[in-house]
């Protein structure tokens, strides 16, 4: 792995894709906690209170409830970001687990690509592009 001159982390396809079992995981949590919260809070506004009904005590106390599990699960979540970033890889897209490695390219800085679900490191795009820009690492390059 090689740093740039603002200590920023850049990955060979190799090294991303030795990366990628400890990034698998951490992505696999970071999907399932998405999902969990995106529930959570759909609990939560169906239980918020409006102006034509009252709350009981039992259902403010659920309230009360369903808000902490959203608070500790975004902390949860804030840590699985930080252990990516500490990796030096990026987190785009909680809900797919994209993730961008950063790496150069004949000199260029450029991200290589990977979702959860794939077996490997196979694609990059341009650090503008998104994943839109993805394409297909070239197979020299991919067994370097």
């Amino acid at each position: 792995m090689v740093a740039s001159k603002t200590n920023r982390k850049f990955f060979t396809v190799d090294e991303a894709n030795k990366a990628l079992p400890l990034v698998r995981a951490i992505v696999q949590d970071i999907t399932d906690l998405a999902c969990e919260l995106r529930e959570r809070h759909e609990r939560l506004m169906r239980l918020k209170p409006d102006d034509r009904r009252r709350v009981s005590e039992a259902h403010e106390e659920e309230l009360v409830q369903v808000r902490s599990e959203v608070e500790r699960g975004q902390e949860k979540m804030e840590e699985y970001v930080r252990e990516l970033k500490e990796l030096g890889v990026e987190l785009k897209d909680y809900f797919t687990g994209l993730i961008d490695f950063p790496s150069l390219m004949n000199g260029h800085p450029v991200y290589l690509c990977w979702r959860l679900g794939e077996a490997e490191v196979g694609f990059w795009h341009e650090l503008e592009a998104g994943f839109s820009g993805r394409q297909k690492l070239a197979p020299s390059v991919r067994r370097s």
